[in-house]
This record gives C-alpha cells, structure tokens and sequence, in this order.
C-alpha cells in the first residue's frame, strides 16, 4: 500500500515558533506604530487645525486640481498651479473686502467721536438717541423698576472693554495667525501634490475590501464639498442680500454689515437674524418704522429663507443625513473644534454612517454564513 506524501503540504505550512514570531511581529509594529502616531499628535497638535483647514480645502478643490493636472503634467507643477487658485480665491477676496470693511469702520468711528464729543461722551449720546423709543415704551409700560439707563451703562462698558480685549487678543496672535496660514497652503501644496498616494496608502491600510473603501471616500469627499460649497454659496448670498437692502435703505455701513452677516451665517439656528433683527429694531427705534418694517419682512422672507433654499441646490443628493443630526453635528462640531466645525461635524456624523452601514453589512454576511442546525437537533433525535 502506497501512503500519501505530506512533504509538500508540510513544506508550505511555517513551523509554530514562526507562527509565534509573526504574532508578536505583528503585535509590536502595532504598538510602536501607535505610540509614534500619538507622539506625532502631540507634536502637531498646536497646528492641527491648520492642517485641517488643508484637508477641507484640498478635499473641496480636487475637481479644479484634477482638470489642472490634465493641462499641466508634472506633480510639482499642477500642485503649484492648484495652490495658488485657492490662495488666489481665498486672499483676494479677503484683501478686497477688508480694504472696504476698513474704510467704513473708519467712517463709523468718526461718526461716533463726533456725535458722542457732542453729548458728552458715548453712553450719553447713545442715552439720548434711545430717550424718544424709551418713552414711546414708557407710555404702555412702567420702565422706572428696569432702570434701563444703568443697565444700558454697564453694557456699553462690558462691549467697550470686549472690543479692547479683542482688538488686543487679534494684534497677540497675528504672528500665530500667519504661521498657521502659511502651514495650512505648504500642506495643501503636499496634499494637491501627494493625494492620490496618501488614498492608496490608507486604502490599504484599511481592513476593508476596495468596495467599501471607495464607498468610505466617496462620503468623505462628499460630505466636504457639500458642506464647504454650500457653506460659503449661502454665506456670499446672505451678506449680498442683507448688505444690498441696507444700502437701499439708507442705513450706514452696508459693507460692513453685509461682512458680518457672512460671518452670522455660520451660526446655527439663528444665522443671519443676528444682523437684520437688531439692525431692524435699531430703525424702528430711531423712528424710521416703514424701513424697519422692510428691513424685517425681507430678512425673514427672503435673506433666511435663502439658506434652506441655496444649501438644497447646492448639497443636492451629494449628503443625505437628518436634519436633526446635522443640526446636532454642526452645534457639537462647533464646541470640540470651533469655527472648523462647521466641517468637521457634520464629516464625523457621514463617516460615522459609512461605517455602521458596513458594520450592518458585515454583521448580515457573517450571520449568512453561519451553517444550518441539523435536522437531528430539530426533530430532538440528537443524542
């Protein structure tokens, strides 16, 4: 009788001390490698959110990098060409609207010397502006136990030293600021240059089949572009539309506000309210009701509802999540990360719906194969 030669079959299978090597091979790079990715935060941790803001910028510009990589060969050159497009779409409009924003602030300032050297001071100038609505009020409702005079004092001295501390705070960090800046565009020019390599590498670092993986990108990209395309379509729109009524009314500063109802829009909830209502009140107080009433119904009617209905067009199908989870995302977003969580939130909440939709997946396949019971222990015939 001829018995079966197992030499090939045992040739192929490693001994069990290597087996016991790999294991603790693996167990050690996986270790080491974590420890270096902590120490590697730590170290990067300080420019993290400039990093970030490369990310989103690279994220949210690759269609432009990719048509300007089909014109420009060379990896240096197209990332070069991509880089200085955003810089270019990101400074200069930044450059020509702090110019104008500047120009009014002065003229405001001005106006507030002049009327305030007038009066005495600000918090009597202010005082005597707001005497003829306080006592159109007064005639309805007794305002002698709200002394709204010391509380109105305490609060233009608490705005006063804010805007100080401020004005400081920006003058501190203006060096931090540009050193930030200036990471945040060489990492986009690494990430431009660098990320089709950087997505296969975490492809296939990533214990999921290729399938999945671009299922996992494609959400990631997504969710950035959505987001950050119609984050500043509905900032751009509502300071256009708030500052074009402002200057029909007659208001001053248009500009100024205008910018700071881009600024508003990113607040969750109450956005661009947070200029036309007060500047609306301010006209109705100072006497001019028809133009704060205009100011009111156009900012309700028109500069609010413009959110919902240019982040519709612009998101489209791209991200479809709850609106509850997105409003808890942004707000959540905004408190760990600050004014990138706007990004940031709502990218964790789509990565996080990625993954249990996977885990679903993975977790039905798993109970797919699973083997039957035998009929044995249906029939209660086991054993």
């Amino acid at each position: 009788m001829i018995k079966p030669d197992n030499r090939a079959a045992n040739r192929t299978l490693p001994p069990p001390t290597a087996q016991l090597r790999n294991r603790f091979t693996l167990v050690f790079l996986a270790l080491a490698s974590f420890l270096m990715l902590v120490l590697c935060y730590i170290m990067a941790r300080s420019f993290l959110a400039a990093i970030l803001f490369a990310v989103v910028m690279a994220v949210a510009f690759y269609p432009v990098h990719a048509r300007i990589w089909t014109r420009i060969r060379g990896p240096n050159k197209a990332a070069f060409v991509s880089t200085l497009v955003v810089l270019t779409v990101v400074v200069l409009p930044v450059v020509a609207l702090a110019h104008v924003v500047t120009g009014e602030i002065r003229d405001a300032y001005t106006f507030l010397a002049v009327r305030s050297s007038e009066s005495g001071g600000l918090i009597p100038w202010v005082t005597t502006e707001l005497q003829k609505p306080l006592e159109a009020i007064g005639r309805h409702v007794d305002l002698n136990a709200l002394n709204l005079r010391g509380e109105l004092q305490a609060r233009l001295e608490e705005w006063s030293a804010s805007i100080v501390r401020s004005a400081a705070d920006i003058a501190r960090h203006l060096g931090s600021f540009l050193l930030n800046a200036a990471i945040s565009f060489f990492a986009l020019f690494f990430l431009f240059r660098e990320g089709r390599r950087v997505r296969l590498t975490m492809a296939a670092l990533l214990p999921l089949d290729t399938g999945r993986v671009d299922r996992l990108f494609t959400s990631i990209g997504d969710t950035i572009i959505a987001n950050v395309y119609g984050v500043l379509a509905v900032a751009v729109a509502q300071a256009a539309l708030t500052g074009a009524a402002l200057a029909a009314l007659g208001v001053g500063s248009p500009v100024l506000l205008g910018v700071l109802t881009a600024g508003c829009s990113l607040v969750p909830v109450f956005g661009a309210s947070l200029v036309w209502l007060p500047a609306s009140i301010v006209l109705v107080a100072s006497g001019h009701w028809v133009k704060g009433l205009i100011l009111l119904i156009w900012g309700a009617a028109v500069v609010s509802t413009s959110d919902h209905i240019i982040r519709t067009y612009i998101v489209g199908g791209r991200v479809k999540m709850n609106t509850f989870f997105v409003f808890l995302s942004l707000l959540g977003g905004i408190e760990a990360f600050g004014i990138l969580g706007i990004f940031i939130g709502p990218l964790i909440l789509s990565v996080t719906a990625a993954l249990l939709g996977m885990l679903h997946e993975e977790m039905r396949d798993w109970q797919k194969q699973e083997p039957p019971e035998s009929p044995a222990a249906d029939t209660g015939l086991a054993g």
